[in-house]
């Protein structure tokens, strides 16, 4: 199994924006560092006999899977419904064609809830268009396309995000992002993973994000193999922040591949 980073960073992307004098915004991070460019949050997940998975459709979707070399998916996993994690959905159209059948998409039951009003075409279909996604509730969901699913729900300010753990081929990869409270819950499931994808929005608390203290208490609870750094903002430089953490914690960026 291998685990592919299309994406690591916060909701407005590194650069951001809206710099001083019209430039683009990065922050503490070297702009002359490839790694620092981030776009937004996503994993895709590929098990030995080529099955993948992708969490979250974030708005840079598209350019993300073809960096990747990534055109077919076999499954989508959401973790919640704010934008960065899932205005992207329309980019998985194309990937609709040739199939017999919608994506199987899959989500908590509030997420799905939101979804279902937000983009009702992409899971009912509209003036002849096919139904791009078939999304159906978490909560019985146990095997999907060879991979063992738990979930967890997570505190993320107002409101709860999904935390995953996919299994295959004896492995175990964590997915743990948009969270601002560590939970027994989270714990327990994540407990011993292989690998843990984990939010790590900046080095200072943070009301709905984990900073960086947080993260490596979350893998350090759940003894970890090894860590991956993703949600990063601008104050987040890779070369200095490499450099500040344990050898089995990896800063993520655009493109990492990790195989437990």
């Amino acid at each position: 199994m291998k685990v592919t980073i299309l994406g690591s960073g916060t909701s407005t992307g590194v650069p951001r924006l809206g710099g001083e004098g019209g430039c683009a915004d990065w922050g503490l991070c070297d702009p002359a560092e490839p790694r620092n460019r981030r776009t937004r949050v996503a994993i895709v997940l590929e098990s030995d006999a080529g099955a993948r998975i992708l969490v979250d459709t974030p708005t840079d979707l598209r350019s993300q899977l073809l960096a990747n070399d990534i055109h077919r998916l076999d499954a989508v996993f959401w973790t919640h419904d704010h934008a960065d994690h899932c205005h992207g959905i329309d980019d998985l159209r194309p990937l609709r064609y040739g199939r017999a059948g919608p994506i199987p998409g899959y989500a908590h039951a509030e997420t799905v809830r939101r979804l279902r009003q937000r983009f009702g075409y992409v899971f009912a279909g509209q003036y002849g268009y096919p139904t791009l996604v078939s999304l159906e509730n978490l909560d019985t969901l146990r095997l999907c396309e060879g991979f063992r699913v738990g979930h967890v729900q997570m505190p993320h300010g107002g409101m709860d995000s999904t935390g995953f753990l996919f299994d295959a081929d004896g492995k175990s990869v964590a997915y743990a992002t948009d969270f601002n409270e560590i939970t027994k819950g989270m714990v327990d499931l994540f407990y011993g993973c292989d690998v843990l994808v984990v939010d790590c929005l900046r080095r200072e608390p943070h009301p709905t994000h984990a900073h960086l203290a947080m993260s490596l208490e979350l893998a350090d609870v759940c003894r970890a193999g090894t860590t991956v750094l993703t949600h990063l903002d601008k104050s987040m430089d890779y070369a200095t922040l490499s450099a500040a953490v344990p050898d089995n914690v990896i800063v993520g960026y655009d493109g990492l591949v990790v195989t437990p």
